[in-house]
């Protein structure tokens, strides 16, 4: 198996704080096996993949390389909220025309009801709170951005978003050097590993087996299926859904070289602030909120009081790397909550987000493989989006409708990057250029 990164930017995170909930207990799959459908993957994608499937009567089976959880879905900042592509609306409808971007924009609200309904659903109880989403201007023409774009955000998504003036900042419990901003009422933040923890339950329960420590070293045919090998067993398997994103292997299959690009992510959370704490700040909302820079910061208060504060990471997981980012990291987070200079950080993680060329995610058959099927590239929102592409995977592996929107945006398998396996040498021009851009 080849990955892209150095091996220590897929060992398990030492001081993540939603270890606090201990992961399901996956066992590793033993001798030969047959079913239906296999799924590569077990985080949000493939366990919401494999649930769908078993509640249809389709015998799934996931394999997951790590323990249940172990890639992006365990390390996010818990943001369910509208996203999934960073390509422009500007450039979706150039691509896809006004109704290839309603049909996204319909998408992006599929995925965040489709986790609020599995939530109710199967009882989960995920620490869930924000009431949508806020996005607070860096500097005050971001603002101006923010209020011009409030009649396109209504149009599209058919809400009513909230302008929140600079003066009202403090008010609305948002104090920083902000410019203010704009909440869209769409979207709400949870603890991943409890809401994981969640759907792998329901999955098991439906009937999907769930196997851990048993990553797929080779797909190969096997007359009119597909054979996947592990290190302990295999499995014959009538179609197969890759549900790996930015943790999978190069060449498992080949088709999956050089289609995405992970980035690093990193996130840090402090201990409980006090109430005299959090007021000396003015940061007392439990909203989710980002920045409006291009390498955006995403933060939010939990419901423990402690806070979560997250930034892209560095370009390689190299020890000095690793440590120069930690600096970033708490320098970013000093200046813009400078009354928290001195409090504790009790946990710092890092994970990876994946991209693809195209900047939109792909949901969708593999070309040339029939009876595969793959979903990647959710471009740091895959709490919701990965989810849906579950739902739209299981349909299509199980040879059922759609259950909802599957927007033209998603259906094209994105081309390989430039580069090929020294591609991580795009991003430090694009760090560069998005740095200048957030002046």
């Amino acid at each position: 198996m080849h990955r892209l990164y150095e091996p220590a930017a897929y060992d398990p995170p030492a001081h993540r704080f939603w270890a606090r909930t201990a992961p399901p207990d996956w066992p590793r799959l033993e001798g030969d096996e047959r079913t239906e459908v296999a799924v590569i993957g077990g985080g949000f994608t493939g366990v919401s993949a494999a649930l769908h499937l078993a509640e249809t009567g389709v015998e799934a089976m996931l394999l997951e390389a790590e323990t249940a959880g172990f890639g992006a879905s365990g390390r996010n900042g818990g943001f369910c909220c509208l996203g999934g592509a960073k390509a422009s609306d500007a450039r979706l409808r150039s691509r896809f025309g006004q109704e290839g971007l309603q049909d996204w924009h319909r998408t992006e609200r599929a995925a965040v009801e489709t986790v609020a309904n599995l939530l109710t659903r199967h009882g989960i109880d995920a620490d869930t709170h924000s009431a949508g989403e806020t996005q607070l201007a860096h500097t005050p023409r971001a603002m101006r951005a923010l209020r011009a774009a409030v009649p396109d955000l209504q149009r599209a998504y058919g809400v009513t978003p909230e302008v929140i003036e600079p003066e009202d900042l403090k008010a609305a419990g948002l104090g920083g050097p902000f410019h203010g901003a704009v909440t869209i009422p769409i979207g709400f933040a949870l603890d991943p590993a409890r809401y994981h923890a969640g759907l792998s339950r329901a999955a098991a329960a439906a009937g999907a087996a769930l196997h851990g420590q048993s990553a797929v070293r080779r797909i190969r045919p096997d007359g009119a299926r597909w054979r996947l090998e592990t290190g302990h067993g295999t499995v014959s398997a009538k179609r197969v859904i890759l549900a790996t994103n930015g943790y999978g292997a190069e060449d498992v299959p080949d088709w999956l070289r050089g289609r995405t690009l992970p980035v690093l992510s990193n996130v840090i959370v402090t201990r409980p602030l006090s109430a005299a704490e959090r007021d000396a700040q003015g940061w007392t909302s439990r909203q989710m909120a980002y920045d409006t820079r291009q390498l955006l910061h995403y933060f939010r208060l939990l419901p423990d009081d402690r806070f979560l504060f997250g930034m892209r990471g560095g370009l390689s997981a190299t020890p000095r790397e690793t440590r120069a980012t930690a600096r970033r990291i708490r320098r970013d987070f000093q200046a813009m909550f400078p009354a928290w200079r001195g409090v504790e950080i009790t946990h710092d993680w890092s994970g990876l987000a994946c991209l693809t060329s195209t900047l939109t995610p792909f949901v969708g058959p593999v070309p040339d493989m029939p009876g595969v099927f793959a979903g990647f590239g959710y471009h740091g929102n895959g709490v919701a989006m990965g989810t849906y592409a579950g739902t739209l995977l299981a349909a299509q592996a199980g040879d059922r409708p759609m259950p909802g929107p599957y927007p033209d945006a998603i259906r094209t398998p994105p081309p390989r990057f430039p580069l090929g396996r020294f591609r991580r040498a795009l991003l430090r021009p694009a760090y560069i250029a998005a740095e200048a851009l957030d002046l």
